[in-house]
């Protein structure tokens, strides 16, 4: 097996019922919320084109036929926005169908993370390759996933992405136990456990939705059982690569200390949507005036 390989697939599970924004979801992916002007999704698609991956995988589940339609091509609308002449809206319309090779597989059972991940194992074959999850969104000013595939290659094992958290809060995350690497700005994974008990946790360092997998996880995928949830969770799997020997074996991890918004938590995802609007030349000139008057307000 050749892993010298620059990884080019990224594998995008968007099967989630996203319950937590009920009723907004009933009818639309939770991954279509619009953060500003562009679905969720399409943040996360431009920042896997923008590492170098052209080749993405969409695991998807019922009602997700939005998301193929987005990025797909819709002829009458190009041709409406031409024939005004609005090249601004016609080339932000065009975005979305030019960021690589989208194909898409369904779940069909809700059985976990690491099931989804599992799910991409024909596509993918004998080549390493990213796992970015649709609820984190990462600033595109801040790099961190070609960093991760940096790292892959020189490790030829998988890379996961950590960010510090309030110890608090760890229990609402996989939490990773990390020695230092010598000379090195990433750190080995020696351990991983999903959703700690607070007193329990070894660290504060909590596994965010970035990933960059040797393929031998999909073989300790299928050897692994329900776990937490009785879902079959990718943490479990990445804890037995951890402590494994041999080809592919050894995870270790970058600690990203950017912009992060979790779409998932409404908070955040408002966070979301007010932090990168209040960015936008066409947004900002009237926006941040109107929230100073508010926040004063309050």
């Amino acid at each position: 097996m050749n892993m010298n390989h620059r990884v080019t697939k990224a594998v995008i599970p968007a099967a989630g019922l996203g319950t937590r924004f009920l009723p907004a979801t009933k009818a639309m992916p939770k991954e279509m919320l619009p953060v500003v002007d562009e679905p969720a999704i399409q943040y996360v698609v431009a920042e896997a084109s923008k590492a170098g991956l052209s080749d993405v995988l969409m695991i998807t589940g019922r009602n997700k036929r939005a998301l193929e339609d987005h990025f797909d091509r819709v002829p009458s609308i190009e041709a409406a926005l031409e024939a005004k002449g609005d090249h601004e809206r016609l080339k932000r319309v065009q975005e979305a169908t030019e960021l690589g090779e989208i194909h898409y597989i369904r779940q069909g059972d809700p059985k976990g993370l690491g099931h989804a991940v599992l799910c991409a194992k024909q596509h993918v074959g004998n080549e390493p390759f990213a796992v970015l999850l649709g609820d984190d969104l990462i600033d595109e000013r801040d790099e961190l996933l070609s960093i991760m595939i940096d790292v892959q290659e020189k490790t030829g094992g998988s890379v996961i992405a950590l960010m510090e958290v309030d110890p608090a809060q760890i229990s609402a995350y996989g939490c990773a136990d990390v020695s230092a690497v010598e000379g090195e700005g990433f750190v080995k994974v020696n351990g991983l456990v999903e959703k700690p008990a607070v007193e329990d946790a070894p660290s504060n360092l909590a596994v965010i939705g970035r990933y960059v997998l040797h393929p031998r996880v999909f073989s300790v995928l299928e050897e692994t059982a329900p776990g937490r949830g009785n879902e079959i969770q990718l943490t479990d799997a990445l804890e037995t690569l951890a402590r494994a020997e041999g080809d592919g074996a050894g995870v270790h991890a970058v600690v990203f200390r950017g912009r992060r918004y979790d779409t998932g938590d409404k908070v955040s995802y408002l966070q979301a949507v007010i932090s990168l609007a209040s960015e936008r030349d066409d947004i900002a000139p009237a926006l941040v005036p109107w929230l100073k008057d508010f926040v004063a307000g309050l």
